[in-house]
């Protein structure tokens, strides 16, 4: 009878620890998602009050957007590499200066496209970016060699995009895009199960430690919904 008593207790204090783990990974895993949101909320009203103004949008020149564009990838860059070392503050900061920043390159594509399919891919890859990103945490399969393979494919297409420029091919375009759909599509259930596995990993880690992987996963998982939206695009959108 004590053996069994003592059983019980040990089986009572596992189920403890595996529900506080599981709290702690909701916890900062609804953390991730907002600011997510707050970032994806902040480029959006960016873009749409720099597109309705004549004056903003004019200076958007061509040299000006190329040196964006550089402090733009080279801010995503440091805040990647630097975050875990940053004060909390500082991180979110820095991350919603990168959305705003984002906001401003992003203005563009109101003078290209209509307003209404914009709003519809909007739609349809939250819908998308959901449904992968609820896999990606609920599957049992890891996810860890198809989430190599697409890192790989990632630096192909970003080659190609590249080698695209100069070359001014609209067919591929049309495959760099195609590609960019199925390759972010991936990346968002695997970043998903990856910050999941991590928030469990450091759920006994202090506040600051849980609010740097917040910003971390946040600027992830905002890079693969901004990606995979303007990879739609170019397939859904109606330019003007």
């Amino acid at each position: 009878m004590s053996d069994l008593r003592q059983f019980e207790q040990v089986d009572s204090s596992t189920a403890t620890r595996a529900q506080s783990a599981s709290v702690a990974a909701s916890d900062l895993m609804n953390r991730v998602y907002l600011w997510m949101t707050v970032g994806l909320g902040l480029t959006g009203t960016v873009a749409m009050y720099i597109a309705s103004s004549p004056e903003l949008i004019a200076g958007l020149t061509g040299g000006t957007m190329f040196v964006l564009f550089l402090v733009q990838l080279g801010l995503v860059f440091w805040l990647s590499a630097r975050v875990m070392h940053m004060q909390p503050i500082t991180a979110t900061l820095v991350f919603l200066g990168y959305s705003a920043l984002t906001g401003v390159t992003l203005a563009p594509i109101f003078l290209v496209y209509t307003t209404a399919s914009i709003g519809m891919t909007f739609l349809v890859t939250a819908g998308t970016f959901g449904a992968m990103a609820t896999y990606g945490m609920i599957t049992k399969t890891d996810l860890t060699k198809m989430g190599n393979i697409l890192l790989m494919a990632l630096i192909g297409l970003i080659i190609a995009s590249v080698v695209n420029i100069f070359l001014g091919s609209s067919t591929m375009d049309l495959i760099i895009s195609g590609l960019g759909v199925l390759i972010f599509t991936g990346l968002t259930a695997y970043d998903a199960q990856k910050i999941k596995d991590m928030s469990i990993q450091y759920q006994h880690h202090d506040g600051d430690v849980q609010s740097r992987l917040a910003t971390l996963g946040a600027l992830t998982l905002y890079l693969d919904f901004i990606n995979l939206f303007l990879m739609l695009l170019r397939f859904l959108g109606d330019r003007r």
